[in-house]
């Protein structure tokens, strides 16, 4: 079964989430295809994997790590692995159902139909749409993305989401082997850099729901990483050093 579109979903220790999240997405009614890459989990998450690819062998693929190296390089290996099969339209989503792959089509279309070169899933267009966070995780987030505005004067309203569609076109030119960060602020620098080298970046509002099932991945190094990561962002941008890829 043929398809245009590609969903990343990187995993570590995602056993409860990963089949029903497969599911979903194969449920939709456009056909997406999903690459999970996985970072050797402990608890099985690709046996799983490996058991849907036979039911859904052209739809469903893994690829393994040796251990967990960061959502940041899990995602630039999956970009690659996108653009070396051909795929168009290529998605970023987490395992655990915070984004509603109903979106999915959304960001599709955002892309495909309205111009977008890249669509992102965005939290903070009306007021706060987050379910089930601590007000403290809430007011951390949002005004992160104050902060990164304020620092880089990029207009985008959710800064750190993790839920985005990129034409293949933008992944082609951005130099992933320049990408440092790995966290939140990985999710940062690839808007930034976006922005930076022209891209129309367009959001779409969601309703984003904290995980019911398996940990979070969420640690005080990842914020650090991003307070931290912005300046240098800002510094490299200063500097001219943000280059499409030759």
């Amino acid at each position: 079964m043929t398809s245009d579109s590609l969903v990343i979903i990187p995993t570590y220790k995602e056993k409860e989430n990963i089949e029903r999240i497969i599911r979903k997405v194969f449920s939709l009614n456009k056909v997406f295809h999903i690459l999970v890459v996985e970072d050797n989990s402990p608890d099985g998450t690709a046996d799983i994997v490996k058991r849907l690819m036979k039911e859904f062998p052209d739809q469903l693929f893994i690829e393994e790590r040796k251990g967990k190296l960061g959502l940041g390089t899990a995602y630039i290996h999956g970009f690659k692995w996108a653009l070396q099969h051909g795929y168009e339209f290529i998605f970023e989503m987490d395992a655990d159902f915070s984004h509603n792959p109903d979106d999915l089509i959304r960001l599709y279309k955002a892309c495909m139909d309205d111009g977008a070169d890249v669509a992102i899933g965005s939290r903070y267009i009306k007021g706060v749409n987050v379910v089930n966070w601590p007000m403290g995780r809430i007011l951390m987030s949002y005004f992160a993305s104050v902060y990164v505005r304020f620092i880089t004067r990029m207009n985008v309203q959710d800064t750190t989401a993790g839920f985005k569609c990129y034409r293949r076109k933008v992944l082609q030119t951005i130099n992933l082997d320049k990408i440092k960060f790995t966290g939140y602020a990985f999710q940062i620098e690839m808007k930034f850099t976006a922005w930076k080298l022209g891209f129309n970046i367009r959001e779409v509002d969601i309703i984003f729901t904290d995980r019911t099932q398996g940990e979070s991945k969420m640690n005080k190094s990842i914020f650090k990483e991003a307070i931290f990561g912005v300046m240098e962002l800002r510094w490299r941008s200063m500097r001219n050093k943000i280059k499409p890829a030759k």
